[in-house]
């Protein structure tokens, strides 16, 4: 009874810690935050070919036009095992990482613009400089509030449907 009630007081905790995709749909994420889930796989990928890659390295260390001659065992080795762990799989689990660090990512920027800030107006008090406009110092701490943005925001020119059933009016048609 102790075991499965320290069992169950577990799973929440775990479930809080690592925070799924939102949806099993793959969203539609901006270039910037696309070819960071690309970095983040092809890293999973190179860790798990880590010793092939070394053993590459290590043969065309200190060679330069006899390279792909000499070390063309290791690289053939090395591109195998890059080919077998680029899976569809290592891409999905690539991105999932990606989103689970989301809200690391917002912390560090959010702690890296308050710093900024802070140093900005020490700036300004060492020299005497006048302070920012209210409201320009307003904008900036309401940007830093805001979330990570994931799918993007409707773009103005795409067309629209109306509710009359005729096709929508893009920028031409204003």
């Amino acid at each position: 009874m102790a075991t499965m009630s320290s069992s169950t007081t577990s799973d929440p905790t775990s479930e809080s810690k690592s925070r799924p995709i939102p949806s099993r749909n793959p969203l539609p994420l901006s270039a910037s935050q696309e070819a960071q889930v690309r970095d983040v796989f092809y890293a999973r990928v190179r860790a798990r070919c880590g010793p092939e890659i070394k053993a590459f390295a290590d043969c065309a260390q200190g060679r330069t036009f006899s390279a792909p001659f000499l070390c063309r065992g290791p690289l053939h080795i090395m591109n195998n095992c890059m080919k077998i762990h680029a899976t569809p799989e290592e891409q999905d689990a690539a991105r999932e990482e990606w989103f689970e660090k989301r809200v690391e990512r917002q912390k560090e920027k959010e702690r890296k613009a308050r710093r900024k800030l802070e140093q900005e107006k020490f700036l300004r008090e060492w020299w005497g400089l006048p302070e920012k406009d209210r409201e320009i110092a307003k904008r900036e701490m309401e940007k830093l509030e805001r979330p990570e943005r994931i799918g993007g925001f409707v773009s103005r020119e795409r067309r629209r449907l109306d509710d009359e059933g005729e096709g929508g009016q893009g920028r031409e048609g204003r």
